[in-house]
């Protein structure tokens, strides 16, 4: 039963990642740890009118991504980045101004 908790738990929090990362209003920073153990901190978003034309996804697409990452348009770099739900450390969410 506590095993069940802890899993609708991480399910609603990223949900609510996944929210702030739809809304174009917000900017959401996701600090999370890489495969080589370093920290990674990135601005991050899934807002379709905060990703260049060029870069949006394309209509009908059928690339399958794994269920433990998940793929976010970063804003700093201008290109598609992903990282793993498990090796998130931080969540920093601002509204835009």
């Amino acid at each position: 039963m506590a095993e069940e908790a802890i899993n609708v738990e991480e399910q609603a929090k990223k949900d609510w990642i996944l929210g702030c990362l739809h809304n174009a209003d917000e900017k959401v920073e996701v600090t999370f740890r890489k495969k080589d153990g370093s920290e990674r901190t990135m601005l991050c978003t899934l807002a379709e009118s905060n990703i260049p034309a060029d870069k949006a996804p394309k209509e009908g697409g059928t690339t399958k991504f794994s269920d433990a990452a998940q793929r976010v348009f970063d804003l700093e770099k201008g290109e598609w980045r992903s990282f793993r739900w498990d090796s998130v450390i931080q969540v920093n969410v601002d509204a835009a101004s």
